[in-house]
């Protein structure tokens, strides 16, 4: 779409220095208050759904509920079949959909966010290594053999809505560095549990349908280089990729991530080559063309100038922002929340309290967690490789360690991936014990060592 010659091109002079690093600093702060609004929002109605996965599961219309799950969802093409479990489909299907926007905030933060300059990245990278690390070789050394081994990975995640959602209710008196923080710090635990997720539970891999599948990506690569911008033709590419990748043996959700790496985080229209044209140019244009005729020229030529005026309004936003913007809301009150109903309904009795497994898992996730959140911080703050943010003491980190111990979503996930009947059970229920007593603790050290609302009030 090109400035058609009958449209008036305007200038509109550039203002100030100071207004324009305004503007800059604005455009980069608004998605991420905007995704901690949805995540806060979200945690609330995911607490509310598991709440009631587990009311229901140990009530007596525990073996209906569980009946739901197990129905046959599927199509037939020909001689083509694929019918699977509602559970399976939620997991490896509405899930895709959730790291695909897990890839969009990781492709954000590396662009625009803490992970883009390696100074800001330090703090977070060191305290989430430390939080995959420890919790793992907790988990090890209580469960090294036996049906549990493989659960080493359950606990290295953090529950980013979930940890936005308790920090919401300390309102001002969380210092914004600590929010980028534990944001930042979760989407590289993500990072660390995708690559879990594709290495250590694949299963057996098919090489030709592993090839298959990457060279759909670098075909969707090609298509958003040269400028494609049709949302089904990328949604029919990424269907092919999700079924290369599923049978291949990696599990198919790592197809989302990598399209959302893939994702453009620019607009197109500030490529080099579009440097003439621009949203504030085109409406101008648009404006005084409509002013210059409004019984002549200007009725002929109404559609096309205002569909270049939208037109040029979508395209100034970059495809990375535009599904964020999209797809997060969806994800925060509809995908995790049913992901949570269909995986979190499990039995709890005492004696699975007290399984080894479940002790494996709420102690990788209390102790673990915090543990090598604030060594490996110290570690990298006492090494000159980073420093605390602005308004974050030691006491209040310690804290948001412990709130960093709720890994409710990808932990349920990760345990489905390595445990299966009794073994998966005692992990589901480890995860809500270990969660709960993160959630608690996190909340209480939070409430207790950072300033009060007086003392934030007088500050500002």
């Amino acid at each position: 779409m090109k400035i058609p010659e009958w449209l008036p091109h305007t200038h509109h002079p550039a203002g100030s220095e100071v207004d324009a690093r305004e503007r800059l600093i604005g455009s980069l702060l608004r998605p991420v208050v905007r995704f901690l609004h949805i995540e806060a929002a979200g945690g609330g109605v995911l607490l509310t759904c598991t709440v009631f996965a587990l009311v229901i599961a140990n009530s007596p219309w525990a073996d209906q509920f569980a009946e739901i799950w197990e129905t046959k969802v599927g199509f037939t093409i020909g001689q083509f079949t694929l019918h699977k479990s509602l559970l399976h489909w939620i997991n490896d299907g509405l899930m895709t959909v959730f790291f695909f926007v897990v890839g969009l905030e990781i492709k954000r933060e590396i662009v625009f966010g803490e992970l883009g300059e390696l100074r800001k990245a330090a703090l977070p990278a060191a305290a989430a290594l430390g939080g995959m690390l420890v919790p793992a070789a907790v988990y090890l050394l209580m469960q090294h053999s036996g049906p549990g081994a493989k659960g080493w990975g359950i606990s290295m995640a953090t529950d980013i809505a979930f940890v936005v959602g308790f920090l919401t209710l300390l309102g001002p008196r969380v210092p914004l560095g600590l929010k980028i923080l534990l944001l930042t710090l979760a989407i590289v635990d993500d990072i660390g549990a995708i690559l879990v997720i594709a290495i250590a539970y694949a299963t057996d891999t098919s090489v030709a349908f592993l090839v298959l599948g990457f060279a759909g990506f670098a075909f969707v690569y090609l298509l958003a280089r040269i400028g494609v911008r049709s949302i089904p033709v990328y949604v029919v590419c990424g269907a092919a990729i999700w079924f290369a990748i599923y049978k291949s043996g990696i599990h198919p959700t790592v197809a989302g991530v990598i399209l959302g790496l893939l994702t453009p985080a620019k607009p197109w229209f500030a490529k080099p080559w579009f440097a003439k044209r621009s949203l504030m140019t085109v409406a101008e244009g648009v404006a005084a063309h409509l002013r210059a005729d409004r019984d002549g020229d200007a009725k002929r030529h109404h559609n096309e100038a205002v569909q270049l005026f939208a037109g040029t309004a979508t395209e100034s936003i970059s495809p990375l922002n535009r599904l964020e913007a999209a797809l997060h809301p969806w994800v925060a009150f509809g995908i995790m929340p049913l992901f949570a109903v269909a995986n979190a309904g499990v039995k709890v009795e005492f004696a699975a309290l007290t399984e080894p497994i479940a002790l494996a898992v709420a102690a990788a996730l209390f102790i673990g967690k915090p543990l090598g959140i604030v060594v490996f911080s110290w570690i990298a703050v006492v090494s000159g490789f980073a420093r605390l943010p602005t308004g974050v003491t030691w006491k209040a980190l310690l804290g948001a360690g412990f709130l960093a111990g709720i890994g409710f979503t990808m932990s349920l996930f990760i345990a489905g991936l390595a445990l299966e009947g009794d073994p998966l059970r005692a992990g589901k229920i480890g995860t809500l014990l270990g969660s709960a007593l993160s959630a608690i603790l996190g909340l209480g050290l939070l409430s207790w060592f950072l300033p009060t609302r007086s003392k934030v009030a007088k500050a500002n």
